[in-house]
Parts: C-alpha cells; structure tokens; sequence
C-alpha cells in the first residue's frame, strides 16, 4: 500500500485571471466588459464580477482571527449569538409587563421600552420590570432625553433592592441628543452634558450602554451604505470626544458606546458594513488610549429597514426583512431588531409582530446562523466589499471631522442635507425604475386594493417636559422609497372609476407578449385595471374590442418594425375615444408623434412622471 498522499485536482492547472478574463470576453462576443460584468455601486466604487486570492493579498485584516483587534471578524470566538430583541411602546406599565413576560417565553431574550417621561418612578419601574428576570435577558430602555438620568437612579435602585447581580446585567438607556437635532431639529446640545452624570449613576452596571448612535434614523431616510457608516462613526467618535473632555477614561467611554444601526436589503454589501464598521470604529477608539483593546468592540443592535418597506404588497417586506436579518446575522451583530412587515400603514398587529420574532427565530433554529463564527471572513468577494466600503466610509468620516466634527455639521444641517440628497435620488432612481421596488414599481400585483390601509407617521412623544423651541435647523426627510407610487396609487383608488388599460397585441408574437407584459406592469403601478390579450388579426378588432371592455388607455403591442405598419390606423381608428399609447420606442416614432400620437412607454420612460401625467388625463 501506497503511503504517499496526494491532493485533489493536482491534475488539473488552474487558470490564471488573465485566462478568465479572456474566456469572459470571448462569451460577451464583442460587448463592453465594464458596462456588461462591472456593478458600479451608489457607494463610490466598482465591484468585479469575480474576485481572487491574489485580490486580498494587500488586505491587513483578513490576517485577524474572530475576537481580535480590529475585530473584523467579530466580537465573539465561539459563536455567534445574537439577542432577539422586540421594542414595547408603554403606555401601561402593567400592560407593557405582561406583554414582556409573553414575548419572553416566546423566543425573544431583548426587549426595549419606550417610557414616557412622565411616568418615570420607583413604582412605574417595579411594575414594568415585575417578574423579568435581568440577569437572562437584555434590557433597554428609551426615553425624554433629559429624563435619562432619572430612569437610571430608578433602574439602578430597583435591581439592587432585587439584589440582582449588577455585574451581570445587561442592557442599555438611548441617550442620544444628536438624533434629536438631526430627526426633529431640536438644538439640544447642552443635554450631552449629562452623558457624564448618566455614566456615573450606572457605574454600578457596568454592561449597560448608555451613550447611542442612532444611525438608523439615516439608514431609514434612504441614507446609502457608505453614508450611513461614515457618519455613524463620526457620531460615535464625536461622543468619545465629548465624553473624555468631560473626564471620562477612554476605556469607560468606549464600553458605554452603542450603535444602533440599520440594515438595507443590499445583501453582500450589508454584511462588508458591518465587517468594516467594526475595523474602523476600532481603529477610531484606540485613538483616545484606552486602557485595554476590550473598549474598542463595537457594540452593535441592528434595525431592518423602514426605507423600503411597503404598503402595497405589503407581504414582501418580509422577504426584505429576511434578507436582511440574513446580513446582519452573518456580519456578527450583537443584537437585532426585525421591523414588522405591516408598520407602514398600522400599529403592528400580534400577528406581525410573532412573525418578526420567528424570523430571527429561524435562522438560528433551523438555520443555525448562531453557531459559526464569522462565516463570511475568507470570501474574496465580501472582503474586498469590507475594505473598499471601509476605504468611502473613511473618506466620509474624515470630511465630516475636517469640517468640525459631527455635532457641528448636525448643527448646521449638512449632514442632514446630505442624506435628503440621497433620499431625493433614490426616489428619482425609484420613478424611472432603476431602483426596483417589488411589488410597486416592478411586477405590481395587479388585483390588489388597499383596502383602507394608508401610510402612518410614528412620533412618540416619551418627554413630558418642554424642550428649547426648534431654530432653523433641516430634518431628516424619512418618505419611504415607495411612498410616491403609493401616494399616486391611492389617489387612483379614490377616482369615481378604476381606469381600464386594454392591451392592443398584434403583429410579431414575442415582440407584443414582451410589450404588454412590460405595459401591464408600467401601468399597473398606478392602480389601473390591465387587459392583457393573446393577439388581433387587425386593429380595428383590437380596438372594437379595447371599447367593448370600456377601455380607457389602449396600449398598442407590437415590434418596431411593424410599428409602421399598424399604429398610425390603429389611431385613427381608435379616433380620441380613448388614450392611445405605443408600447416601445420605435423607429418611426417622429412619423407616430407627427399625426398626433403623443404617448409612449419604454424601458426609459421616467414610470412615474408618466403615471402621475396619466392620471391627470384621465381626470384623476
């Protein structure tokens, strides 16, 4: 018997990337490279359509195992556990317990409270907290900012008087002024002040994070990836600023630091975020000295984006949340928040709401996505998606402290106008279909009704006391990216008749399928009711058949070539009985415009600028 030991595939000589790029460009027959198989990202770079070892040979960090500085690969060594975490609004305290208490034996080991102010007290606290047992689960707490304090001598006193094993606990207070200034336009900067004091009075509970970046708040008014983690560590490294020029130690001030941040469905990217967001926040603390690389973990709880949620088919925001939860999970976050599918237009319903919960629930039963650690680490695609995400969020970072830091740029509304800009494009890119949106711009369902569902703004107002009047300070514009189409959808639903789109097909067989399909899906959108037909043998018995329907467009589907032939009659014939529309962008298009044929819907056309024109037509 043979000792010698060979290895897989040692036969076969592996291809080099210059011969993968040559096969490529063999198959792309002529076509651009660059325009073909290059993704170019909102985020400032290039991605490639494929990646190699030699790709990371420069990358420092891949080098680092899980648990060590810069923690690229995650705070934890053994596993990946995360925190399911579901937020309570409380109105009553006894009812916000026995919710709690439910939700607890139901999977979820975090909750979060929004208090109001005004209820802040040694039996408020006794009532809500009765029965939970701190030293299992994860506790957090949101309230009036000025009022932090006030809930932490309460917390403090109560798990002592419990005789809890303070050293144990853990939790957190959202103490974060600058999302105040940056989501209300309140200039509440003197509050940081007390993030000293609220550090003290939780001294006693020393896993308590008490000082928060909220850079969801950007992720949900359509921030891009690379904003949202530039300016998040510009937010979190403005408060290590603060805290340490207030006395705090460096190793104190970094333990308190929590990032509570969003998480869109750009699901590779997502998961580089979050790698990087960890490298370079510790990157940024090691800075400040502290006394052990234990201060410089980012403590992260993830949010499931409210940007792309929807109302309309509203059940696919489960598949976004999914997808999501899926990013977060894999880039190691600490704790996670799934947004329920139906907040866009309602309180969240119980049933909403558990379905949230098992989604986290899933992936660590039957997925088991808690049991390895850093899963994604190795991947030559997603660690070069962390180093050149980290690289723009950097560049990003150290604009905004050039420029005076982040309370400063807050102040001002810079970092607010940015992110608006953002949201601005996105919804720009949303109309003309070059950001998909399942569901509402792209393969609407066509027989859906609102049924009285409309969009709800949330303001919880947790501060029982006045704050300093708002100066001109800008806000972050939250609209949703599908809140245009919704907007104009609804507008249609309230019209005294649903308008009827009857699709013309006639002439080549693919070229009027490919046309009505696209046609059926532009214009359903808007709410219209689309016909769809198999074929007319001439266009007097398409458009006879288009009125008998009570038709109120005719979209005429056909190939460009026979464009020529059949819709100038097809016009004529049709006489202004009804909205006439070509479906392409043929060649003869100044022939059709010239005999009066005014409408065309193509892969160009901006959708919802021509819908909102539609409508207006059509009366609505």
């Amino acid at each position: 018997m043979s000792n010698t030991t060979e290895k897989l595939f040692t036969e076969f000589v592996a291809p080099s990337t210059q011969e993968w790029m040559d096969k490529i460009q063999v198959d792309l027959k002529g076509a651009d490279f660059n325009k073909r198989m290059v993704w170019r990202t909102n985020e400032g770079f290039n991605v490639m359509p494929f990646y190699r070892s030699e790709d990371l040979k420069d990358l420092k960090a891949v080098k680092s195992m899980p648990g060590e500085f810069p923690f690229v690969r995650g705070n934890k060594t053994n596993n990946n556990l995360w925190f399911v975490r579901q937020n309570i609004d409380v109105q009553d305290a006894k009812e916000a317990n026995a919710k709690a208490l439910d939700i607890l034996n139901k999977g979820v080991d975090s909750i979060g409270f929004t208090v109001n102010a005004d209820d802040i007290s040694k039996e408020f606290v006794a009532t809500l907290l009765d029965g939970i047992m701190p030293q299992y689960v994860e506790l957090n707490f949101s309230t009036c900012q000025r009022r932090s304090i006030n809930l932490a001598k309460e917390l403090v006193g109560y798990f002592k008087e419990k005789n809890y094993p303070l050293a144990d606990l853990k939790g957190s207070i959202n103490f974060d002024p600058i999302n105040r200034i940056i989501t209300k336009g309140k200039p509440v900067a003197e509050v940081i002040n007390c993030a000293k004091e609220l550090i003290e009075t939780l001294a006693e509970l020393p896993q308590y994070k008490c000082v928060n970046v909220n850079s969801v708040s950007l992720n949900n008014a359509g921030a891009y990836i690379y904003q949202e983690l530039g300016y998040a560590l510009a937010w979190g490294a403005e408060y290590m600023q603060q805290l340490t020029e207030m006395g705090v130690e460096a190793t104190e001030a970094g333990k308190r630091i929590k990032f509570n941040m969003g998480v869109s469905d750009n699901y590779f990217m997502e998961i580089a975020k979050f790698r990087a967001a960890r490298m370079l926040w510790a990157q940024i603390v090691k800075q400040f000295e502290p006394k052990c690389d234990c201060a410089c973990k980012m403590n992260v709880c993830a949010y499931t984006s409210e940007f792309n949620q929807t109302i309309f088919d509203s059940h696919v925001n489960l598949l976004r949340s999914q997808t999501e939860a899926m990013s977060a999970a894999i880039a190691n976050v600490d704790s996670m928040v799934v947004t329920p599918y139906d907040k866009p237009y309602e309180v969240p319903t119980e049933f909403a709401e558990r379905i949230a919960r098992n989604q986290q629930l899933l992936l660590k039963e039957e997925a088991h996505f808690d049991k390895l650690v850093d899963v994604a680490g190795g991947s030559y695609t997603i660690e070069h998606l962390t180093d050149a995400i980290a690289q723009e969020a950097w560049k990003l970072f150290l604009a905004v402290e050039e420029a005076g830091g982040f309370l400063a740029e807050a102040l001002s509304g810079n970092i607010q106008n940015a992110v608006n800009a953002s949201n601005t494009q996105r919804h720009a890119d949303a109309a003309k279909r070059k950001e998909f949106i399942l569901g509402t711009n792209q393969f609407p369902n066509f027989n859906e009704t609102s049924e009285g569902k409309k969009p709800v703004t949330c303001c919880c107002n947790t501060c029982g006391q006045e704050e300093a009047p708002a100066e001109a300070i800008p806000t972050l514009n939250k609209a949703r990216l599908a809140s245009d189409f919704e907007n104009l959808r609804l507008a249609t639903e309230k019209a005294e008749k649903q308008p009827v789109a009857f699709m013309l097909t006639i002439g080549n067989l693919a070229m009027r399928q490919a046309r009505a399909q696209f046609s059926c899906n532009f214009l359903a959108a808007a709410g219209y009711k689309v016909i769809d037909n198999l074929g007319f043998e001439t266009v007097e018995a398409g458009v006879d058949a288009a009125l008998e329907a009570g038709a109120d467009i005719v979209v005429i589907c056909s190939s460009d070539d026979e464009y020529a032939e059949y819709a100038i009659p097809a016009y004529n014939y049709l006489n202004g009985r009804a909205m006439y529309v070509v479906a392409g962008a043929p060649a003869c298009s100044e022939d059709l415009k010239a005999v009066g044929i005014e409408n065309f819907i193509n892969v160009k056309s901006n959708q919802l600028a021509t819908l909102i024109e539609y409508n207006k037509k059509l009366g609505i």
